[in-house]
């Protein structure tokens, strides 16, 4: 009943403040260039930093023609975002340049990237204001020979978006840092050719050929790492703060969208095997996606690593997520249920969706492949009002592809994203977003196991009936607020409704094997199952000064009502012959008896705190706590008997990072973990909730002039009261005493050369149960190895009749995984080979991926289940695709 209070008191409370910033409108305010500006120049001059594909041009030397001027400078800005409140453009004997103008030259980051004839750069923590009353954007058309087009506009509420246009090619680019501020030095091809290059400018002289005027503070040139490229330098999963990974102490890991397009990944298991320690431990029946990381997640049958959704935590049958929306996925590693709750000490996995752009954006795509496979989709975005203030992104996708397995029925897959964006106020933004995703396909219990090993069949035969198939149906509702109170002082508040549901035609369970005679014994069950998950968040994000040091202070609340209602009918038994099966007709469904049907409702409230302190720019702490309390109440719907738990944690969380030079850092953090358990025993009684504690110190290296990072890390972690299948007792489950995780990963991911990519991973984890049963001390965790490793590295020509064209080769590495728990069967090691040829002209990219290039037989996931959940790998695969932007 407390419980009950509480979360209608916070309920009324979230709602208060979300009313209170979505009536909160700012005023508009121009403020005026002081100090100093930040300069894109279409020229060559002293160059600190070069991008690829790039050279030196000269421009007509016309007379300087200002564009757009802002008036009198005025006073500091209130807003937190830097104010750009004008727009030069000077033509000069030697090009042009667009002035961006600021108040008091705040330091501000560059992201980059080119696509078609465009390059692109996005200033973050920076919004147009012009005086001319176009707050959202600025163009010049035909500036000079070689670029057709200029355009300066905000992208969103806090980011400005610089285009330039080529006329025939991408611009080349060069990047200064001068006391004048950040520059862009921009060129074309056709041009550099004309005019040699320039004589390097004095140091004391600003690139337009006048001294500059000194100001306190010179701006710092930043670049953190380009859109279409494999770093990408934020990940807002590992603190909701805008932090830079290198200055988080913890290991975190992104998978971008270049090396989603670059592999053609279609499933979220792929584009986890670039991430060291994340195991893939199969599809739950093709229920859902289900992974371990750092050794834990998956013990019991259905477990998994929870994956988020933008943040929100996804409860019970995690389903499977289409990448076709995403931006990129996190993966944030260790003990960090402070911001979350209810998260496995291995760690947590976020998808990030794409969201709207200001500028329009069209693409369409079609991949086909061997198995047959075919996927086409589309993604666009733009503006849905004159006024630049709604906006919108749509992604929608069908496929379609046939089982290497010897199943009849063949994969149908329909989603659809669509997002829309409201730029209430300059400091108040609010986002609506669906998705709605449908699977009909076969029901995939993979293959058995005996003592001697995974049995020795084509990876086509199947364990149940061919003709088995099963529903997904998941539907994503909700909204994210965000509003500014001040300089430093952010309130954000979102909801999600979560539904997925599952349907299983009756269809035959593998539920026991003999190993001698390959009997495998099966029942016939009909199960549907509904989850619905009501989820509210709101935070308040805030930046402050005590002296010298300075915080960034988060300080939230989560609030969650979950309903889990499953359906089973059951009966008897009927048996095959693995090695030699002759599978039967499926009994009529109204003659199965029910076996259970139960509804488990759970509420949730968390409460976390966590402050970021930076000390002498080189010194980072991070320092929080979190209390959770559940109660949850399952009841039997077929005489409507009760049981019910509560319980509570309180999680803290702590690390420090030294930045020994800016390239090199030093970390080490301490977390806890809590996480109720759902199941009961064979008795019916509720378990003890699972518990963590886990220790991690390593290496962060900015490598390349920040274009490469690695992160090197070692890990100590335990878990108490793990929930695993009762081996006798079908439905139920035990729980283990302790079970302990520790090794070693690297990570490396970035640019190493101009054109040449890398992502690559390595891992080494020992993970094992160290407290229980006698039988079961000692035994590995299943489906965990001991070493795993993984490469994929691409490289693009640069320059020549061949620019564009590319070539990717990786391999995958998975060692030797123990079965069952405790350990009753091993499956062997494998290596996997992948490649992949590209091409991008214009508006145009070609892609032909050709995976598991020599068709290794493999076993890709080992359960704790015997009979189901050990899949075999995909076979020799060729994936071809045709990409447009226009």
């Amino acid at each position: 009943m407390v419980l009950k209070q509480i979360f209608k008191i916070l309920l009324v409370t979230s709602s208060i403040w979300f009313y209170i910033a979505i009536s909160a409108i700012a005023q508009e305010v121009n403020k005026q260039a002081q100090g100093k500006s930040v300069a894109l120049v279409l020229r060559d001059s002293r160059s600190i930093r070069e991008i690829p594909r790039l050279g030196k041009v000269e421009f007509p030397n016309t007379s300087a023609q200002q564009l757009v001027q802002s008036p009198t400078p005025q006073a500091a800005p209130t807003s937190e975002v830097v104010q750009v409140t004008g727009v030069k453009a000077n033509s000069t004997d030697k090009g042009v340049e667009v002035i961006l103008q600021t108040s008091f030259g705040q330091q501000l980051q560059i992201t980059n990237r080119s696509t078609g004839n465009n390059f692109i750069a996005d200033i973050p923590n920076a919004q147009l204001r012009l005086p001319s009353g176009d707050a959202f954007t600025f163009r010049s058309q035909k500036p000079v020979v070689g670029i057709s087009e200029i355009t300066v506009t905000n992208q969103d509420s806090n980011t400005i978006r610089v285009t330039v246009t080529g006329e025939t090619d991408v611009p080349v680019v060069e990047l200064f840092d001068s006391d004048e501020g950040l520059i862009f030095g921009l060129t074309t091809v056709a041009s550099s050719a004309q005019t040699p290059p320039t004589p390097e400018q004095p140091e004391n002289q600003t690139p337009s050929e006048k001294p500059s005027a000194q100001t306190d503070e010179p701006i710092e040139l930043v670049v953190t790492g380009e859109q279409d490229g494999y770093l990408v330098p934020d990940a807002a999963s590992a603190t909701r703060t805008d932090t830079p990974i290198r200055d988080i102490p913890a290991s975190i890991q992104v998978i971008p969208q270049q090396v989603i397009k670059d592999q053609q990944i279609t499933r979220l298991d792929e584009a986890l095997r670039n991430v060291s320690g994340v195991t893939f431990a199969g599809n739950n029946d093709n229920r859902g996606i289900r992974f371990s990381l750092r050794g834990f997640g998956a013990q019991a049958y259905s477990g998994s690593v929870p994956v988020l959704r933008d943040g929100f935590r996804v409860y019970g049958v995690q389903g499977f997520p289409e990448l076709s929306n995403l931006e990129r996925v996190e993966v944030l590693k260790g003990p960090t249920s402070i911001l979350y709750g209810e998260i496995d000490p291995g760690g947590v996995i976020n998808l990030v969706s794409k969201q709207p752009l200001a500028e329009p954006f069209y693409e369409a795509e079609l991949q086909v492949g061997s198995q047959p496979f075919v996927r086409p989709r589309f993604d666009i975005s733009g503006l849905l009002t004159t006024d630049g203030k709604v906006l919108y992104r749509l992604n929608a996708l069908y496929q379609y592809s046939e089982s290497f397995r010897n199943y009849d029925n063949d994969l149908d897959r329909f989603s659809i994203a669509p997002i829309v964006t409201w730029k209430i106020g300059d400091r108040t933004n609010l986002t609506f977003n669906l998705e709605y995703t449908k699977d009909n396909g076969p029901a995939d219990f993979g293959i058995v196991a005996s003592n001697n090993g995974i049995v020795d069949v084509p990876r086509s035969r199947v364990s149940n009936n061919p003709n088995d198939t099963i529903e997904n149906t998941y539907l994503s509702v909700g909204y994210n607020l965000e509003h500014k109170f001040s300089d430093n002082w952010t309130i954000r508040n979102a909801f999600r409704y979560l539904s997925y549901k599952y349907d299983y035609s009756p269809l035959a369970l593998p539920f026991n094997f003999d190993g001698t005679t390959g009997i495998l014994t099966r029942f016939f069950a009909d199960q549907d199952n509904t989850t619905k998950d009501y989820s509210l968040q709101t935070n308040v994000v805030g930046k402050l000064m005590t002296g010298s040091i300075k915080h960034t202070l988060v300080v939230g609340v989560d609030l969650n009502d979950s309903d889990d209602s499953g359906k089973t009918n059951f009966s008897g038994s009927d048996t095959i012959n693995i090695f030699n099966p002759v599978y039967g007709p499926e009994p009529d469904p109204s003659t199965l008896a029910l076996l259970s049907d139960t509804t488990t409702n759970t509420k949730r409230l968390g409460v976390y705190a966590q402050d970021q302190v930076t000390l002498f720019n080189n010194l980072f702490l991070l320092a929080g706590f979190r209390y959770d309390t559940v109660e949850q109440t399952v009841t039997n719907n077929t005489n409507g008997s009760e049981q019910s738990q509560s319980n509570d944690a309180i999680s803290p969380r702590f690390g420090i990072l030294y930045r020994v030079i800016p390239e090199f850092s030093l970390y080490a953090s301490y977390s806890r973990s809590f996480n109720p358990n759902t199941g009961t025993t064979a008795g019916g009684s509720p378990l003890e909730p699972e518990t963590g504690e886990g220790y991690e110190v390593g290496v962060k290296a900015d490598l390349l002039a920040s274009k490469l990072l690695a992160t090197l890390s070692y890990f100590d972690i335990t878990k108490q009261n793990v929930a695993v299948g009762d081996p006798v007792n079908f439905g139920s489950s035990l729980a283990t005493g302790e079970q302990q995780s520790r090794g070693v990963e690297l990570d490396i991911t970035g640019e190493i050369l101009p054109g040449w990519n890398v992502i690559a991973s390595y891992a080494y984890t020992d993970a094992e149960v160290t407290e229980d049963e006698p039988a079961r001390i000692g035994s590995r965790l299943p489906g965990i190895p001991r070493h795993s490793a993984g490469l994929w590295t691409t490289y693009e020509i640069q320059a020549g009749n061949l620019q564009g064209l590319g070539f990717g080769l990786g391999f995958n590495y998975v060692g030797e995984r123990e079965g069952g728990l405790p350990n009753s069967f091993q499956a062997d090691s494998y290596f996997v080979t992948n490649t992949g040829l590209f091409y991008r002209r214009n508006n145009w990219r070609f892609g032909l991926n050709f995976k598991n290039l020599f068709d290794v037989n493999y076993i890709g996931t080992v359960s704790d289940n015997s009979v189901r959940g050990n899949d075999f790998g995909e076979p020799f695969t060729v994936i071809g695709s045709v990409t447009f932007q226009f």
